[in-house]
């Protein structure tokens, strides 16, 4: 069913992007997955938490693969662009680094202590500096750029950095517009620019390989997102599927991304071919 914004009340609009209220066990999951990526992270403790620009936030963590050639996966972490750091979710790069791939976390600065342009603005600035120097750290083969929920948005926004290859966008936003009517602007404080200029799905189509997915038991809103941006994409006849997972919530699909065989880390060479 089609949800009819304009007629909705302000706690509707709320809970259709409150995922944490969807999902009833979300705090194990998301404890779970934090302390499986702390492990992750103490047993590759060598190129952790390195600058990229000046604000506390702007570090990198890379996890080298032994071929510098070898592509790499840049995973964004999500929050509603005000939540959570890298730190949580570097287990998701597990199946990349299993393939023999080359792995690296970006932080960022989070709302209201950055805008939402400032903020992709962090995005880019650590893009160019992998571009850099990602080389003399062991990173030098294609990038494979991917994000979830806020980090899909960020990956949309940053598909046209010139180090990026192609991308992989899990349960994004797209379309800033409805997200100014919800509690979420209360620290994102969204401006009628930053919702045209921010908004991937009303943005010039980026002509790279994009693989967009969600799962079938997000809330509307976020599939709708997808779906969306999926179909701007195809009228422009730009490359990248639409893969919806059975299934999944707004958390269990990240799931997807743990060992090799993992349904979306299988994806990942595809994007390359």
């Amino acid at each position: 069913m089609k949800m009819n914004w304009g007629d909705m009340s302000r706690t509707a609009r709320d809970a259709a992007y409150n995922n944490t209220a969807h999902v009833t066990n979300s705090a194990e999951l998301i404890a779970r997955r934090e302390a499986q990526s702390a492990d992750f992270r103490a047993a590759r403790p060598d190129k952790l938490n390195i600058a990229y620009g000046p604000r506390e936030r702007n570090r990198w963590d890379l996890f080298p693969a032994a071929d510098p050639a070898a592509p790499c996966f840049v995973f964004v972490h999500g929050g509603y662009w005000q939540r959570n750091s890298k730190e949580g979710f570097a287990s998701l790069v597990s199946g990349a680094c299993d393939m023999g791939w080359s792995a690296a976390l970006p932080g960022y600065t989070l709302a209201p202590d950055a805008t939402l342009t400032e903020i992709v603005g962090e995005v880019r600035q650590a893009l160019d500096w992998l571009a850099a120097d990602g080389p003399r750290h062991g990173i030098a083969g294609p990038v494979v750029l991917s994000g979830w929920s806020a980090g899909g948005h960020l990956t949309a926004m940053c598909l046209d950095h010139s180090l990026v290859t192609a991308g992989l966008a899990i349960s994004g936003v797209y379309e800033l517009g409805p997200v100014r009517d919800t509690y979420l602007d209360e620290k994102l404080r969204l401006g009628d620019d930053e919702v045209e200029t921010l908004s991937p799905q009303r943005l010039p189509v980026v002509n790279k390989p994009l693989l967009l997915t969600y799962g079938t038991a997000e809330l509307e809103a976020l599939v709708a997102n997808s779906r969306g941006f999926h179909e701007v994409r195809s009228r422009a006849h730009a490359p990248g599927a639409l893969l919806p997972v059975p299934d999944a919530n707004h958390f269990t699909i990240l799931e997807r991304l743990c060992g090799a065989d993992g349904l979306l880390t299988r994806q990942l060479p595809l994007l390359l071919a």
